[in-house]
C-alpha cells in the first residue's frame, strides 16, 4: 500500500472536485444510490453472509444507505448549506469605512473514513461519513472493516462505477484494507485532513490521540457508544408497567443490542422496582439468543459480563449464558443508585444485550445521578406531563449530557433528516458539536473562509451579488434569496 500515493492523487482530485458546483456532486451521489440498487442482489447476500445480520435487516439498512445518499444529494442540489454570508461594503461609513467581506464553508480536503462493524452498509462503505464527506466536497481514503470484507469491496466496487458514469477522477474514493498498523498510519499522513470513525471508546480515543499528536493536527469525529440511560418516574409507570417493559426490552434486545443506541442504564423508583423487574424478566424469558456480528464481539461481550459478575453491588436478575459463544443472551443486573454513584465503572458501556437496572429513592438522588452522568448520545425520560413540570432542573442537568433528549418511546431507531442529532458529549463522542447522522454531517468535513474585497468575478458563485445559485443568504444580517 503506497499511502503517498493514495494521498496525493486523492488531493488532485480534491483541488477539481471542490469546485465543482452542486448539481454535479448532487448528480454522481444520486448515480452511486442507483448503482447500489442495481448491485443490491449481489450485495445483499454477502452482508448477510458476512455480518450473520437477517436478510430482511439488511435490506432495510441498504435501504437506509441510498437514502442517506438521496438526502445529501438534494442537500447540495439545493446549495443553501454553505452558510453564505455577506456584509457588504460600506465606503462612506464614520468614522471609518468597512470592506466587502463574503464567508462561506468549503471543504477541509482528503477525509480518513474507519468502517463501522455493527452496520455493514449504512456506516460503512458508502454509509453516512464517506457519503456527507464526498457531499461537502471532500475525497475519502476508506479504512474497511475486517468483520465484512467482501461486502466493503462490492460496495466500493459500485462507488467506482458511479464515478466512472459521472466522468469524476476515481482518486476521490480509495478503498483501503489492513490492521490497527494501517489505520494509524492513514490518520499519521499529512495530507490527511479529518477522521471519522464509529466503533469502541478504546479505538474512538487512539485515533483522537494520535490525530491530536501530529504536527499539523486535525479534527476526529469518533462516535464511540452510550449506555443510553432511560429516567423513569412514578405515575408515568403505575399507568403502563407492563408496556413500558415491553418496549425497553424490545429496544435492549434489537439486532441483539448491537446498535450504539440500546438502552443500558434504567433509573427506577424503589416503591416500583419489584414490579417493573418482574415485568421486564417476563418479557426477556421470551427472547431468545441469537448470533452476534462476530466472534470477537460476542467474546468481548461475555468477558464485559463476566467482570461484572464479580461485583458484590450487582444483583443478577438475568445471567448470561456462553453456552454458544457467538449467540449473544440477554443480562439483567439490578443495583442500588448510592452504590452505582461510587464506582464509574457502572456506566462503561457493554455492546451487547446488557441492562442495568438502577434503584433510586429520592428526586435528591435522581439528581446526583444526572450531574456524575457521562456524556450520552441519547436519554430518554418516561413521565407524565404533569410531573415533568416538577422536573426542570432535571432536565437542564441532563441537556448538558447527551445530544438528543426523549420524551417518548425509546433511542433505538435514528432518524436519517435534517434535525437529527447523533453525537453527544465525551465520551460518547470526540466531537459535541457535531452529528454523524442527518444532513448537518456534512458541517464535519467543511471550514469558514471568508473573502475581503474580492473582484465579483473571481468569487464563488454562492458569494457573487447576483447569487446565480439562488440559494438562501444571510446579507447584511437578514435571510434572503
Amino acid at each position: 500500500m503506497n499511502l503517498d500515493q493514495i494521498f496525493i492523487s486523492a488531493q488532485e482530485a480534491f483541488l477539481f472536485y471542490k469546485n465543482l458546483p452542486g448539481k454535479e456532486k448532487a448528480e454522481f451521489l444520486d448515480t452511486l444510490a442507483d448503482t447500489l440498487e442495481e448491485y443490491r442482489a449481489e450485495i445483499v447476500p454477502l452482508a448477510v453472509q458476512e455480518s450473520n445480520l437477517p436478510e430482511g435487516r439488511i435490506n432495510g439498512e441498504l435501504g437506509r444507505t441510498t437514502g442517506q445518499i438521496r438526502l445529501f444529494a438534494k442537500m447540495v442540489k439545493e446549495g443553501s448549506w454553505v452558510e453564505a454570508t455577506i456584509d457588504p461594503a460600506m465606503p462612506d461609513r464614520t468614522p471609518l469605512p468597512r470592506a466587502d467581506i463574503r464567508r462561506m464553508l468549503t471543504p477541509l480536503g482528503p477525509v480518513v473514513v474507519f468502517g463501522a462493524s455493527n452496520f455493514p452498509l449504512a456506516f460503512s462503505t458508502a454509509g453516512g461519513d464517506t457519503i456527507s464527506a464526498l457531499a461537502a466536497g471532500c475525497p475519502v481514503i476508506y479504512k474497511a472493516h475486517p468483520a465484512h470484507p467482501e461486502t466493503s469491496k462490492k460496495v466500493a466496487d459500485c462507488i467506482h462505477v458511479a464515478l466512472l458514469k459521472c466522468g469524476l477522477p476515481s482518486a476521490l474514493f480509495t478503498h483501503v484494507e489492513g490492521g490497527i498498523a494501517e489505520g494509524q498510519a492513514l490518520v499519521q499522513h499529512p495530507l490527511a485532513k479529518a477522521v471519522a470513525f464509529t466503533g469502541s471508546h478504546a479505538g474512538g480515543k487512539a485515533l483522537f490521540d494520535l490525530a491530536n499528536k501530529r504536527e499539523e493536527p486535525i479534527p476526529v469525529f469518533a462516535e464511540m457508544g452510550s449506555v443510553n440511560p432511560i429516567f423513569c418516574f412514578p405515575k408515568k409507570l403505575s399507568h403502563n408497567i407492563p408496556g413500558l417493559a415491553k418496549a425497553f426490552v424490545s429496544s435492549l434486545t434489537l439486532g441483539v443490542g448491537q446498535f450504539c443506541t440500546n438502552p443500558g442504564l434504567i433509573f427506577v423508583p424503589e416503591e416500583q422496582a419489584k414490579d417493573f423487574e418482574n415485568a421486564i424478566s417476563a418479557e426477556l424469558k421470551e427472547i431468545a439468543a441469537a448470533p452476534m456480528l462476530h466472534q470477537g464481539i460476542a467474546q468481548a461481550y461475555y468477558d464485559s459480563i463476566q467482570f461484572l459478575e464479580a461485583r458484590e453491588e450487582l444483583r443478577w436478575v438475568k445471567v448470561a449464558d456462553p453456552k454458544h459463544l457467538i449467540n449473544g443472551s440477554t443480562a439483567l443486573a439490578e443495583i442500588k443508585a448510592h452504590d452505582w454513584l461510587k464506582d464509574s465503572l457502572f456506566q462503561k458501556e457493554v455492546f451487547g444485550a446488557f441492562a442495568m437496572m438502577v434503584v433510586y429513592q429520592s428526586q435528591t438522588e435522581l439528581e446526583e445521578i444526572a450531574e456524575h452522568l457521562h456524556g450520552q448520545l441519547t436519554i430518554t425520560i418516561w413521565a407524565e406531563e404533569e410531573e415533568l413540570k416538577n422536573q426542570l432542573f432535571l432536565l437542564n442537568l441532563l441537556e448538558e449530557k447527551c445530544g438528543r433528549l426523549l420524551f417518548k418511546g425509546v433511542p433505538t431507531g435514528v432518524e436519517v433528516g435534517y434535525a437529527m442529532q447523533h453525537g453527544g458529549p465525551f465520551p460518547s463522542t470526540t466531537a459535541p458539536q457535531s452529528t454523524s447522522v442527518g444532513a448537518y454531517a456534512i458541517k464535519r468535513f467543511a471550514r469558514p473562509i471568508a473573502f475581503q474585497d474580492m473582484p465579483q468575478d473571481l468569487l464563488p458563485d454562492a458569494l457573487q451579488d447576483e447569487n446565480p445559485l439562488g440559494i438562501w443568504r444571510m446579507v447584511n444580517g437578514n435571510w434572503e434569496k
